[in-house]
């Protein structure tokens, strides 16, 4: 029995496969989670949406992580593995940051010390350096073929993978206030360039390739007859293709929100220019009275 998902040289079966480590490393982010939670302010109660969106968040990294699709993006598909970035990337990080409530961000960034990291890391420009190193490096044909032979690479690259989306969101969902970006016009171009362009450029590698570039999906056992090159292709699709509703789903709702916003300051503009005039007014009679 292994621990973690990593390469196997066997040739494809549905059976199932049992990674204790996983399930382990899962019931280390729920339990601290859920006693955290469970010690909750009562001007900070956590008892409604947060919990359920850190839950469906935890329960997406397991099935991005565990079998099958772990096992088959460790080692058989590029496809299959190239789904496990955008699960990690564009599903689990989000809700992760979404789920933790301020108070138990603040707690835990205090007590582990990493308070000035975050907020050096939640700046746009060093968290869109960070997640499209760690993506291109993640992708490398070396690093690839290295990290995915072993069960230890393979946590290590799972966990790249995590801490990568975690930073890129932190500009937009960060739990502590002062970590986010407070423009809308700023939160938008940011998505498109750090989520949307970059990794664009890899993806065409991938899609436009003639030939494999990852020796470990290359030799790996066909699943169902896909040939290496056109799962390679895949993976290049799911890649350039995978987070565009993501992206430009958030973007579209930072659009309305910014759009609301708007609204709502032009109307409040309009009340004071209104009442402006009626206190001269008022002040302008009084005076009249008294001479």
């Amino acid at each position: 029995m292994r621990f973690w998902c990593s390469t196997l040289e066997e040739p494809w079966s549905w059976t199932f496969r049992a990674y204790p480590g996983i399930w382990v490393a899962m019931l280390c982010l729920v339990v601290p989670y859920l006693v955290l939670d469970r010690k909750a302010p009562k001007v900070h109660d956590n008892r409604g949406s947060r919990r359920w969106v850190f839950i469906v968040a935890v329960l997406l990294l397991w099935v991005a992580t565990d079998w099958p699709l772990g096992l088959l993006g460790a080692s058989y598909l590029a496809s299959a593995h190239m789904a496990q970035f955008l699960i990690y990337t564009m599903a689990v990080a989000p809700l992760l940051l979404l789920g933790v409530p301020e108070w138990m961000a603040r707690r835990m960034s205090g007590q582990l010390r990493l308070y000035q990291l975050v907020g050096r890391c939640s700046r746009p420009v060093t968290a869109g350096l960070v997640f499209n190193a760690m993506l291109i490096s993640t992708h490398s044909p070396w690093l690839v073929d290295n990290l995915r032979v072993n069960q230890f690479g393979s946590f290590v690259m799972d966990f790249l993978w995590l801490i990568g989306g975690l930073v890129v969101w932190m500009p937009i969902a960060s739990p502590i206030p002062e970590h986010r970006m407070t423009s809308y016009p700023g939160r938008m171009v940011y998505l498109f360039l750090a989520l949307g362009v970059v990794p664009a450029v890899p993806a065409g590698f991938l899609t436009f390739a003639s030939f494999p570039l990852y020796a470990t999906y290359e030799l790996a056992p066909r699943v169902h007859g896909l040939g290496a090159t056109t799962d390679q292709q895949l993976a290049g699709l799911v890649m350039k293709l995978g987070g565009i509703p993501v992206v430009w789903g958030t973007i579209a709702v930072l659009m309305y929100r910014w759009s609301e916003m708007s609204r709502a300051e032009s109307a409040a503009a309009r009340v004071q220019s209104t009442a402006a005039p009626e206190t001269d007014n008022q002040h302008q009679s009084s005076t009249d009275a008294d001479q």
